[in-house]
């Protein structure tokens, strides 16, 4: 199961984890984030261990979101080493997601 991102450990969680971390801004209301939503906690069982995988609602995190320039969602952010590496922007297939996680591996 992804893990729940939360402004209140944002830092700790995203930004000082030793492995690269995929964040979800999703909201509710938003279909297509409804419909990445399972893509995202595949991906989570699937990088255990090896990637932190999570989900934050930007209603309840506004913070967050405004931070990073989020203007539309569904977006994944990729961080590694506590640094933005790269941004998925609106409901992608399952190995366009993979590939941006797998990138920050090596």
């Amino acid at each position: 199961m992804a893990e729940k991102f939360t402004s209140g450990n944002w830092t700790e969680q995203v930004l000082q984890s030793d492995k690269p971390v995929l964040v979800d801004l999703w909201a509710e209301w938003c279909g297509p984030c409804r419909m990445i939503g399972p893509i995202v906690d595949e991906l989570a069982k699937e990088y255990d261990g090896k990637a932190v995988v999570g989900k934050l609602n930007v209603d309840e995190n506004p913070d967050i979101a405004a931070n990073y320039g989020v203007r539309s969602i569904p977006t994944l952010l990729v961080f590694k080493g506590g640094q933005l590496v790269d941004k998925i922007v609106g409901a992608v297939p399952k190995p366009n997601i993979a590939q941006k996680l797998e990138a920050q591996l090596a």
